[in-house]
């Protein structure tokens, strides 16, 4: 059975904090107070909805609880466009043909029946056919091995791009990448794409805000607390778990104040870290604990972004109110 969307009020919306204005949490006095209206003195441009990590499977109620977040998000928001933050789908970086065709099928068929906006995909770890696929009998000759399967299914023409929306400049991230000279796979960006990046916020009108989506956060402090990753005696987080090339982005980003907000997913864990100008918010998974729950405190739920003509947005985590 599918899940209702309950009627939308304070118990709905959740805390990465509280609710982001223009990197500057909001007082908690009334954050949720008539969310349809801009604050005082600004125009808002765009408003996305945020779904990263649906994990979208025939199994455990996943096409019931996207198709329920989809229609809850247009209905009680009406957002210009969806952004899928990655992972998409569970998964075909270690499924064989057929499950990954099945997989790939099945997130066209619910986008198709339940969304009527415009998409900006991300590719997340999870949507890279064949990666860990070999015991498949999958090879990197097989037809859309690598990221080439979910920029056709996306329709992608790379796995990194730009577009303008509403006045301000959206930058797509490809953050996945494998590990030189071994399995798995890292947090970075190749140079090839630093190198774009590069060129592309140099070529950003000075008054245009920029906006970074990236499947795995490029900075997060949630990431410390994703297992037992102090056991050792001092902090240790994987390099698969957030941007390893951080250091030089950051820099990156402090030649260029247009950059305002950064939002990922990745973790199923949520947080909102601000550094040096930047507000990195990682949003939480549409399907929580992969679809058994809650993943620790953070439940099932979904962003709105509000992006507005000033430069500021507000980014606000929505928990549509499904349960396993």
């Amino acid at each position: 059975m599918s899940p209702q969307p309950p009627e939308l009020d304070r118990r709905h919306f959740l805390a990465a904090g509280l609710p982001l204005v223009g990197g500057v949490l909001l007082a908690d006095d009334d954050p949720l107070a008539d969310p349809e209206s801009p604050p005082a003195g600004r125009t808002r441009t765009l408003r996305i909805a945020h779904f990263c990590d649906v994990h979208l499977q025939p199994e455990k109620q996943a096409v019931g609880g996207l198709s329920a977040a989809l229609r809850h998000a247009q209905e009680h928001f009406s957002p210009d466009l969806v952004l899928n933050g990655g992972d998409q789908v569970m998964d075909v970086m270690s499924a064989d043909r057929s499950r990954s065709t099945r997989l790939f099928e099945l997130w066209r068929s619910v986008m198709k029946d339940e969304c009527s906006l415009p998409m900006l995909n991300v590719i997340g770890n999870h949507d890279v056919y064949g990666w860990n696929s070999a015991k498949h009998g999958v090879t990197p000759s097989d037809q859309g091995y690598g990221k080439r399967w979910a920029m056709e299914v996306f329709d992608l023409a790379s796995p990194y791009y730009v577009v303008d929306r509403g006045g301000w400049r959206i930058i797509v991230l490809d953050s996945t990448h494998p590990v030189e000279g071994g399995g798995g796979y890292t947090a970075r960006l190749d140079q090839a794409q630093f190198e774009w990046l590069e060129r592309t916020l140099a070529s950003t009108p000075s008054d245009r805000p920029v906006l970074v989506a990236s499947h795995i956060p490029i900075l997060a402090a949630c990431t410390f607390l994703d297992g037992d990753n102090e056991q050792s005696g001092d902090w240790r987080v994987p390099g698969a778990w957030m941007h390893i090339d951080a250091r030089r982005i950051k820099d990156l980003f402090l030649r260029h104040p247009g950059v305002r907000l950064c939002v990922s997913g990745h973790v199923h864990l949520a947080d909102v870290v601000q550094y040096l100008g930047v507000t990195y918010a990682c949003n939480h998974a549409v399907c929580g604990a992969w679809w058994d729950g809650p993943r620790d405190e953070f439940p099932p739920a979904y962003a709105i972004i509000d992006l507005y003509s000033d430069g500021t947005f507000t980014n606000r985590i929505v928990d549509w109110g499904w349960r396993a």
